[in-house]
């Protein structure tokens, strides 16, 4: 069985979250939203959005703003519960294609066991600093993975399979910030769950929101690095041996 949803986290996104949920259903694809704490302005948004299609748009709340990765592990319980096995996550500010929509539900479907992952193909808008920063993150991947199977552990566009995050977040405390998207990636990795990288077109954003702060969010995803890195020492035998042997799950 596959069963699709699409997840969005949305935290004062009101201006953009309309044009993406109109792309994700104009693909006739069902959509779950997560307000993440959002102002008035924007819940009021949101439960419109709601209200027009409740068929296809589901709306679930949190009283206070918890962090993308705690609203997207709120959606992937959600989606569990209504029994759909793979979440495509998008971003709220548009700032991803919703033409790779078709391409990455493709994906999910030949490669059910795996975790679609997008890497992004930038235009002019992107901010340099924050370019060249993502490099330093990939370079950590590849070492806490001992592997480059991983092409880009930032962008938020990407498809799971539900049942292995849902269960490595009962396991263990995911980044709940900007910390979650290149966390989970690795965590999976080291389960073996194999990881299919494709190519994305991302802007940098349409309602010139943006949610990624540097002191905090730099902070805590060089805290994950480091906690990474000592676990990745822990399962350092087991790594070389999938390597060793050929047995590093490619999808």
């Amino acid at each position: 069985m596959f069963k699709l949803c699409v997840l969005i986290p949305v935290y004062d996104h009101e201006h953009a979250i309309g044009a993406v949920v109109e792309a994700v259903l104009g693909q006739g694809l069902p959509c779950v939203l997560v307000d993440d704490g959002s102002k008035p302005s924007c819940a009021r948004v949101l439960d419109a959005l709601a209200a027009a299609t409740p068929e296809r748009v589901s709306l679930v709340r949190h009283a206070r703003n918890q962090g993308k990765g705690a609203a997207v592990l709120t959606g992937f319980h959600h989606a569990a519960q209504a029994g759909f096995t793979h979440v495509l996550q998008l971003d709220a500010d548009g700032q991803h294609c919703a033409a790779d929509l078709p391409r990455f539900v493709e994906l999910a479907r030949r490669h059910p066991q795996a975790v679609v992952a997008g890497y992004p193909v930038y235009d002019d808008s992107v901010p340099r600093l924050r370019l060249y920063a993502r490099y330093l993150t990939h370079v950590w991947i590849w070492i806490n993975t001992l592997s480059l199977s991983i092409r880009d552990s930032m962008c938020g566009f990407r498809v799971y399979p539900v049942a292995p995050v849902v269960a490595l977040a009962d396991r263990c405390a995911l980044g709940k910030r900007m910390n979650f998207d290149p966390e989970v990636l690795v965590r999976l990795h080291w389960e073996g769950v194999p990881v299919v990288n494709t190519p994305t077109r991302v802007t940098y954003p349409t309602d010139g929101v943006s949610h990624f702060l540097a002191w905090r969010d730099n902070a805590l995803i060089t805290r994950m690095h480091t906690v990474l890195f000592f676990g990745m020492l822990l399962r350092l035998p087991k790594l070389l041996a999938r390597k060793w042997q050929g047995t590093e799950r490619t999808a």
